[in-house]
């Protein structure tokens, strides 16, 4: 079993920057891709921001590219997004994700709002 925790979210102006935490716990040793979700309104369908892999590749969705980078630390088992001039549109819940070649496993999720 793994956990994910995240932190960072919170409430930022449009153009401002914020980097989201997300650190895993558990069997950590199996996990392999680690990304970014988010969900824009309730009842909204998750979208996916950013993966990365254990050896570095990475892939966004395209309206975050060029602003979000993605990165991890795998001694500490963390995952960040780096999130620059951010949008009103960026304004979600933001979740971790963390896959393990079986089971996929969520955080709990952070606010993100971006005020215009």
């Amino acid at each position: 079993q793994v956990q994910l925790v995240e932190s960072g979210g919170g409430l930022v102006q449009a153009g401002g920057s914020l980097r989201l935490s997300c650190a895993a716990s558990g069997s950590v040793f199996s996990l392999n891709v680690m990304g970014w979700y988010r969900r824009q309104a309730p009842g909204k369908q998750r979208e996916l921001v950013a993966i990365i892999s254990t050896g570095g590749g990475t892939n966004y969705v395209d309206s975050v590219k060029g602003r979000f980078t993605i990165s991890r630390d795998n001694a500490k088992n963390t995952v960040y997004l780096q999130m620059n001039s951010l949008k009103a549109e960026d304004t979600a819940v933001y979740y971790c994700r963390a896959h393990d070649g079986v089971n996929g496993y969520w955080g709990q999720g952070t606010q993100v709002t971006v005020s215009s």
